[in-house]
């Protein structure tokens, strides 16, 4: 069974930073392209950070020039830098494999909360 769990949101200034962690387990993690979402109160849930397996990313127009998505296959982790936060990226950040701009391959984790406000 696969497992995603989502850490390290919180509480932060407009302009500041954070890093999401996201721990996988029950799969081969390097086998799989990984992506970050994320999903605000009355919103659909976004893709707005992939990173495939040979380590390439790409991001949504969003967060682009801002976030920065990492992996670990030793560890079996993702990464999300977040800087230049803005009230705008207030949202729950998820985990998953993509199966679509807003859909993933198994079933979704906890995720974490980031809210950014003064």
């Amino acid at each position: 069974q696969v497992q995603f769990v989502e850490s390290g949101g919180g509480l932060v200034q407009p302009g500041g930073s954070l890093r999401l962690s996201c721990s996988v387990t029950g799969v081969i993690f390097s086998s799989y392209n990984w992506g970050w979402y994320r999903q605000a109160p009355g919103k659909k849930r976004d893709l707005v950070a992939l990173i495939t397996k040979t380590d390439e990313s790409t991001y949504s127009d969003s967060v682009k020039g801002r976030f920065s998505v990492s992996r670990d296959n030793a560890t079996n982790m993702i990464y999300l830098h977040m800087n230049s936060l803005m009230p705008e990226d207030s949202a729950r950040y998820y985990c998953n494999a993509p199966t679509g701009l807003s859909d993933g391959l198994w079933d979704w984790g906890q995720g974490t909360q980031v809210t950014v406000s003064s």
